[in-house]
């Protein structure tokens, strides 16, 4: 079976470019299921109703998310609901939504790193857990790890390498060259990057971002501008055993207007 795991779509630009290739890039790869980050979806901070739903009838199976989750207050109430949106597992209990979902023979986890971030529970003892508990036990799992430094999102990979299909790394908007199949046969990536305009500081109008940076004073940050791109990696399985067997990164560049 062939997944598709697009990066953190910002914005509308974001939106666009998943508009007009995803459905040829499932007929392409003959694609499963196609999975998103959608935290910024919603004018680069947050996703709301509206902007979940384009996505999904664009042909997005399952919304990931991470630490942007809460900052538009109406989807709060649809984690717990029909949608097939995450939030982050590692979460503390209580927390409204969930951290995984099965669909077909698949099980999406979506956890968030703590380093350089916030004292979130542990995602390591977080998905040994999941592992241990949940019955059945779907054979794919693919896991969006969201979380800012490399050195533990390589960490998680390694610690998961063999117990489930993919550890594929978010958040930092940077994608990175180093998809390959782990010794377990885990497919393994650090960042898959962004799905958003390519004249930004990642995602962001670069001049704002700049000005923060100049003054260490807040600023508001707005989308940025520029033909969209979208970046995406596709995992390639063996679906009686759960074990990758190819990992290819996909780039797409809107067309000139």
């Amino acid at each position: 079976m062939n997944i598709l795991a697009i990066g953190d779509i910002i914005g509308r630009p974001g939106r666009q470019i998943i508009h007009k290739y995803l459905r040829n890039l499932r007929q392409q790869y003959g694609l499963d299921l196609v999975i998103a980050n959608g935290e910024n979806a919603a004018g680069g901070f947050g996703l709301t109703v509206s902007t979940a739903r384009e996505l999904l009838n664009d042909g997005i199976d399952v919304l990931t998310s991470g630490n942007h989750i809460w900052a538009q207050k109406e989807i709060i109430p649809h984690l717990d609901g029909d949608m097939p949106i995450l939030r982050p597992l590692n979460y503390p209990p209580g927390v409204p939504g969930r951290g995984y979902l099965t669909t077909g023979k698949t099980l999406v986890v979506n956890l968030i790193g703590r380093t350089f971030m916030t004292n979130y529970d542990c995602p390591f003892r977080t998905m040994d857990r999941l592992l241990a508990d949940l019955e059945p036990k779907p054979p794919v799992i693919i896991v969006d790890f969201h979380a800012e430094a490399t050195s533990e999102k390589v960490a998680l990979g390694h610690y998961l390498d063999g117990r489930v299909s993919a550890v594929l790394g978010t958040h930092t908007h940077i994608g990175t060259i180093d998809a390959r199949i782990l010794p377990g046969g885990t497919a393994y990536v650090t960042d898959i990057g962004m799905t958003g305009p390519t004249d930004s500081i990642i995602g962001d109008d670069a001049g704002a971002v700049i000005q923060r940076f100049l003054t260490m004073m807040p600023h508001h940050l707005s989308v940025g501008k520029g033909k969209p791109e979208l970046n995406a990696i596709v995992v390639e399985l063996d679906e009686a055993s759960g074990k990758a067997t190819g990992i290819e990164r996909i780039h797409r560049e809107m067309e000139d207007q």
